[in-house]
Protein backbone atom coordinates (compact mmCIF):
# COMPACT_ATOMS: atom_id res chain seq x y z
CA UNK A 1 0.00 0.00 0.00
CA UNK A 2 1.27 3.69 -0.88
CA UNK A 3 2.32 5.40 2.74
CA UNK A 4 1.23 8.66 1.24
CA UNK A 5 -1.90 7.74 -0.01
CA UNK A 6 -2.84 5.94 3.40
CA UNK A 7 -1.69 9.12 5.82
CA UNK A 8 -3.43 11.66 2.99
CA UNK A 9 -6.53 9.11 3.50
CA UNK A 10 -6.05 8.97 7.20
CA UNK A 11 -6.32 12.95 7.33
CA UNK A 12 -9.13 13.48 5.53
CA UNK A 13 -11.63 11.45 7.35
CA UNK A 14 -10.16 12.45 10.89
CA UNK A 15 -10.41 15.93 10.15
CA UNK A 16 -14.49 15.58 9.05
CA UNK A 17 -16.54 16.40 11.80
CA UNK A 18 -18.62 13.42 12.94
CA UNK A 19 -22.11 12.82 13.68
CA UNK A 20 -20.91 11.60 17.13
CA UNK A 21 -19.28 14.85 17.33
CA UNK A 22 -21.75 17.11 16.27
CA UNK A 23 -24.03 15.36 18.98
CA UNK A 24 -21.85 15.58 21.90
CA UNK A 25 -20.63 18.77 20.62
CA UNK A 26 -16.94 18.54 20.46
CA UNK A 27 -16.58 19.15 17.17
CA UNK A 28 -14.10 21.88 18.35
CA UNK A 29 -13.33 25.73 18.45
CA UNK A 30 -10.94 26.90 20.87
CA UNK A 31 -11.00 24.96 24.33
CA UNK A 32 -9.93 25.85 27.86
CA UNK A 33 -6.26 24.82 28.12
CA UNK A 34 -5.26 22.61 31.20
CA UNK A 35 -1.63 25.13 30.68
CA UNK A 36 -3.45 27.69 31.63
CA UNK A 37 -5.50 25.95 34.75
CA UNK A 38 -2.46 24.69 36.17
CA UNK A 39 -0.76 28.29 35.93
CA UNK A 40 -3.96 29.20 37.72
CA UNK A 41 -3.54 26.50 40.55
CA UNK A 42 0.08 27.50 41.22
CA UNK A 43 -0.64 31.58 40.74
CA UNK A 44 -3.00 30.49 44.16
CA UNK A 45 -0.20 28.43 45.89
CA UNK A 46 1.68 31.40 45.53
CA UNK A 47 -1.17 33.48 46.89
CA UNK A 48 -2.30 31.42 49.61
CA UNK A 49 1.20 30.15 50.63
CA UNK A 50 3.57 33.25 50.01
CA UNK A 51 7.14 32.37 50.61
CA UNK A 52 6.47 28.39 50.17
CA UNK A 53 5.57 28.87 46.33
CA UNK A 54 7.01 31.44 44.06
CA UNK A 55 9.25 34.07 44.98
CA UNK A 56 11.54 34.33 48.09
CA UNK A 57 9.65 36.77 49.98
CA UNK A 58 11.92 39.08 52.45
CA UNK A 59 10.08 41.59 53.80
CA UNK A 60 6.45 42.72 54.21
CA UNK A 61 6.77 44.85 51.10
CA UNK A 62 7.68 42.00 49.22
CA UNK A 63 5.21 39.88 50.29
CA UNK A 64 2.73 42.72 49.27
CA UNK A 65 4.18 43.08 45.95
CA UNK A 66 4.49 39.60 44.82
CA UNK A 67 0.59 38.35 45.85
CA UNK A 68 -0.06 41.60 44.25
CA UNK A 69 1.44 40.77 40.92
CA UNK A 70 0.06 37.07 41.59
CA UNK A 71 -3.73 38.14 42.41
CA UNK A 72 -3.24 40.81 38.90
CA UNK A 73 -2.08 37.18 36.79
CA UNK A 74 -4.41 35.00 38.04
CA UNK A 75 -7.36 37.47 37.19
CA UNK A 76 -6.51 37.47 33.43
CA UNK A 77 -5.88 33.93 33.25
CA UNK A 78 -9.15 32.94 35.24
CA UNK A 79 -11.40 35.69 33.35
CA UNK A 80 -10.08 33.86 30.02
CA UNK A 81 -10.95 30.19 31.21
CA UNK A 82 -13.99 31.29 32.63
CA UNK A 83 -15.69 32.40 29.35
CA UNK A 84 -13.80 29.64 27.38
CA UNK A 85 -15.67 27.26 29.52
CA UNK A 86 -18.51 29.16 28.86
CA UNK A 87 -18.39 28.87 24.99
CA UNK A 88 -17.15 25.43 24.49
CA UNK A 89 -19.67 23.86 27.19
CA UNK A 90 -22.97 25.96 27.42
CA UNK A 91 -25.24 26.75 24.96
CA UNK A 92 -24.75 30.73 25.29
CA UNK A 93 -21.92 32.98 25.26
CA UNK A 94 -20.67 34.90 28.11
CA UNK A 95 -19.44 37.99 27.42
CA UNK A 96 -16.48 39.55 28.44
CA UNK A 97 -18.60 41.75 31.18
CA UNK A 98 -20.05 38.09 32.70
CA UNK A 99 -16.48 36.83 32.76
CA UNK A 100 -15.05 39.65 34.79
CA UNK A 101 -17.86 39.44 36.75
CA UNK A 102 -17.47 36.27 37.92
CA UNK A 103 -13.41 36.36 38.10
CA UNK A 104 -14.14 38.71 40.79
CA UNK A 105 -16.51 37.73 42.74
CA UNK A 106 -14.07 34.57 43.28
CA UNK A 107 -10.84 36.54 44.01
CA UNK A 108 -12.80 37.99 46.99
CA UNK A 109 -13.67 34.68 48.15
CA UNK A 110 -9.58 33.84 48.11
CA UNK A 111 -9.35 35.12 51.58
CA UNK A 112 -12.16 33.15 52.62
CA UNK A 113 -10.68 29.80 51.35
CA UNK A 114 -7.24 30.88 52.58
CA UNK A 115 -8.90 30.85 56.11
CA UNK A 116 -10.74 27.58 55.63
CA UNK A 117 -7.21 25.25 54.11
CA UNK A 118 -5.19 26.79 57.04
CA UNK A 119 -8.04 24.74 59.48
CA UNK A 120 -7.36 21.83 57.17
CA UNK A 121 -3.56 22.00 57.76
CA UNK A 122 -4.11 22.59 61.64
CA UNK A 123 -6.32 19.42 61.30
CA UNK A 124 -3.63 17.33 59.70
CA UNK A 125 -0.94 18.59 62.47
CA UNK A 126 -3.45 17.05 65.06
CA UNK A 127 -4.36 14.06 63.47
CA UNK A 128 -0.58 13.10 62.23
CA UNK A 129 1.88 12.23 64.84
CA UNK A 130 4.17 12.33 62.19
CA UNK A 131 3.82 15.62 61.32
CA UNK A 132 7.07 17.98 62.14
CA UNK A 133 6.02 21.37 61.42
CA UNK A 134 3.35 23.28 59.35
CA UNK A 135 5.35 23.93 56.40
CA UNK A 136 6.16 20.25 56.30
CA UNK A 137 2.39 19.71 55.94
CA UNK A 138 1.71 22.25 52.90
CA UNK A 139 4.59 20.91 51.05
CA UNK A 140 4.35 17.46 51.59
CA UNK A 141 1.18 16.25 52.14
CA UNK A 142 -1.37 15.66 49.58
CA UNK A 143 -4.38 17.13 51.40
CA UNK A 144 -2.76 20.25 50.69
CA UNK A 145 -2.90 19.95 47.08
CA UNK A 146 -6.31 18.18 46.85
CA UNK A 147 -7.91 20.47 49.20
CA UNK A 148 -6.60 23.63 47.36
CA UNK A 149 -7.99 22.03 44.23
CA UNK A 150 -11.37 21.20 45.31
CA UNK A 151 -12.25 24.27 47.75
CA UNK A 152 -10.95 26.60 44.41
CA UNK A 153 -13.16 24.02 42.22
CA UNK A 154 -16.35 24.32 45.00
CA UNK A 155 -16.05 28.21 45.02
CA UNK A 156 -16.23 28.23 40.85
CA UNK A 157 -19.36 25.79 40.70
CA UNK A 158 -21.30 27.39 42.78
CA UNK A 159 -20.58 30.97 40.85
CA UNK A 160 -21.81 28.77 38.00
CA UNK A 161 -18.90 28.05 35.90
CA UNK A 162 -18.87 24.69 34.10
CA UNK A 163 -16.02 21.94 33.51
CA UNK A 164 -13.64 24.50 35.01
CA UNK A 165 -14.10 23.02 38.22
CA UNK A 166 -14.14 19.51 37.65
CA UNK A 167 -10.73 19.62 35.28
CA UNK A 168 -9.13 21.26 38.53
CA UNK A 169 -10.10 18.14 41.03
CA UNK A 170 -9.21 15.75 38.19
CA UNK A 171 -5.91 17.59 38.09
CA UNK A 172 -5.00 17.10 42.03
CA UNK A 173 -6.88 13.40 41.31
CA UNK A 174 -4.29 12.30 39.61
CA UNK A 175 -1.46 13.57 41.01
CA UNK A 176 -2.92 12.52 44.61
CA UNK A 177 -5.04 9.40 43.86
CA UNK A 178 -7.77 11.36 45.99
CA UNK A 179 -10.90 12.10 44.00
CA UNK A 180 -13.09 14.21 45.21
CA UNK A 181 -16.07 15.82 43.08
CA UNK A 182 -16.26 19.60 43.08
CA UNK A 183 -19.94 19.91 44.17
CA UNK A 184 -19.48 18.02 47.75
CA UNK A 185 -19.74 20.28 50.56
CA UNK A 186 -17.04 19.73 52.78
CA UNK A 187 -16.41 21.39 56.46
CA UNK A 188 -13.47 23.02 58.28
CA UNK A 189 -10.75 21.22 60.08
CA UNK A 190 -10.87 18.22 57.40
CA UNK A 191 -8.04 15.64 57.17
CA UNK A 192 -7.04 12.54 54.63
CA UNK A 193 -4.21 11.20 55.73
CA UNK A 194 -1.82 9.13 53.60
CA UNK A 195 -5.40 9.77 51.35
CA UNK A 196 -4.14 7.12 48.17
CA UNK A 197 -8.26 5.60 46.54
CA UNK A 198 -10.03 8.18 48.78
CA UNK A 199 -13.18 9.08 46.65
CA UNK A 200 -15.97 11.14 47.62
CA UNK A 201 -18.88 11.92 45.70
CA UNK A 202 -20.49 15.14 44.12
CA UNK A 203 -23.27 15.15 46.63
CA UNK A 204 -21.62 14.76 50.10
CA UNK A 205 -21.89 17.02 53.11
CA UNK A 206 -19.14 16.51 55.45
CA UNK A 207 -19.82 18.30 58.50
CA UNK A 208 -16.53 20.43 60.47
CA UNK A 209 -13.33 18.15 62.39
CA UNK A 210 -13.58 15.11 59.75
CA UNK A 211 -10.97 12.54 59.13
CA UNK A 212 -10.79 10.25 56.12
CA UNK A 213 -8.17 7.14 56.35
CA UNK A 214 -6.79 6.04 52.95
CA UNK A 215 -8.94 3.77 50.50
CA UNK A 216 -12.42 5.48 52.14
CA UNK A 217 -15.29 5.59 49.56
CA UNK A 218 -18.28 8.17 49.90
CA UNK A 219 -20.13 6.84 47.13
CA UNK A 220 -23.53 6.17 45.93
CA UNK A 221 -25.43 2.66 46.74
CA UNK A 222 -27.33 2.93 43.74
CA UNK A 223 -28.77 5.42 41.01
CA UNK A 224 -32.06 6.99 39.98
CA UNK A 225 -32.93 6.94 36.63
CA UNK A 226 -35.60 8.96 34.35
CA UNK A 227 -38.07 7.31 31.73
CA UNK A 228 -35.09 7.61 28.80
CA UNK A 229 -32.58 5.22 31.46
CA UNK A 230 -30.36 8.47 32.08
CA UNK A 231 -29.13 8.54 35.75
CA UNK A 232 -30.70 11.29 37.31
CA UNK A 233 -28.84 13.78 39.53
CA UNK A 234 -30.63 13.54 43.02
CA UNK A 235 -28.48 13.32 46.72
CA UNK A 236 -27.26 9.95 46.74
CA UNK A 237 -24.34 10.28 48.63
CA UNK A 238 -23.40 10.04 52.36
CA UNK A 239 -23.73 12.86 55.14
CA UNK A 240 -21.19 12.94 57.85
CA UNK A 241 -22.01 14.91 60.85
CA UNK A 242 -19.01 16.52 62.51
CA UNK A 243 -15.83 15.24 64.32
CA UNK A 244 -16.28 11.51 62.25
CA UNK A 245 -13.38 9.14 61.82
CA UNK A 246 -13.40 7.08 58.78
CA UNK A 247 -10.44 4.18 58.77
CA UNK A 248 -8.82 2.66 56.33
CA UNK A 249 -10.81 0.62 52.99
CA UNK A 250 -14.60 1.62 54.19
CA UNK A 251 -17.37 2.40 52.21
CA UNK A 252 -19.95 4.36 53.58
CA UNK A 253 -22.72 3.65 49.96
CA UNK A 254 -26.11 5.60 49.71
CA UNK A 255 -27.62 8.68 51.39
CA UNK A 256 -27.08 7.74 54.61
CA UNK A 257 -26.08 10.07 57.25
CA UNK A 258 -22.93 9.09 60.10
CA UNK A 259 -23.88 10.82 63.20
CA UNK A 260 -21.51 13.22 65.01
CA UNK A 261 -18.74 12.22 67.10
CA UNK A 262 -18.38 7.99 65.25
CA UNK A 263 -15.75 6.24 64.81
CA UNK A 264 -15.80 3.70 61.40
CA UNK A 265 -13.52 1.15 61.59
CA UNK A 266 -11.54 -0.28 59.00
CA UNK A 267 -12.79 -2.22 55.84
CA UNK A 268 -16.08 -1.52 56.58
CA UNK A 269 -19.41 -1.98 53.82
CA UNK A 270 -21.75 0.80 55.49
CA UNK A 271 -25.20 1.53 54.22
CA UNK A 272 -27.40 2.30 56.87
CA UNK A 273 -27.60 5.51 58.91
CA UNK A 274 -25.88 5.68 62.21
CA UNK A 275 -26.76 7.36 65.30
CA UNK A 276 -24.31 9.77 66.42
CA UNK A 277 -21.14 8.65 69.18
CA UNK A 278 -21.84 5.05 67.46
CA UNK A 279 -18.28 3.34 66.70
CA UNK A 280 -18.63 0.55 63.84
CA UNK A 281 -15.70 -2.33 63.73
CA UNK A 282 -15.76 -5.49 62.19
CA UNK A 283 -16.15 -8.98 64.36
CA UNK A 284 -13.26 -10.83 65.23
CA UNK A 285 -12.83 -13.97 66.85
CA UNK A 286 -10.06 -12.18 69.65
CA UNK A 287 -10.21 -10.08 71.67
CA UNK A 288 -9.82 -5.92 71.60
CA UNK A 289 -7.86 -6.25 74.58
CA UNK A 290 -5.28 -8.46 72.81
CA UNK A 291 -3.98 -5.37 70.90
CA UNK A 292 -4.00 -1.89 71.56
CA UNK A 293 -2.15 1.27 69.76
CA UNK A 294 -1.41 -1.18 67.15
CA UNK A 295 0.75 -3.44 68.80
CA UNK A 296 0.73 -7.01 67.35
CA UNK A 297 -0.07 -5.87 63.55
Amino acid sequence: MDKQAILAETVRVLSQITPTEKRMKTEGGKQPSIIVIERIIDLLKQIIFPGYFGAEIKSKESRFYHVGASIEALEKDLREQICLSFKSFKDEVVCEEDSDKIALEFINQIPEIKRVLYTDIEAMSVADPAVTAYGEIIFCYPIIQVMLNYRVAHALLKLGVPVLPRIMTEMAHSKTGIDIHPGAQIGEYFSIDHGTGVVIGETCIIGNHVTLYQGVTLGAKKFTYNEHGVPVNTPRHPILEDNVTVYSNSSILGRITIGHDTVVGGNIWLTESVKPYSKIVQQRAMSETLFTDGAGI
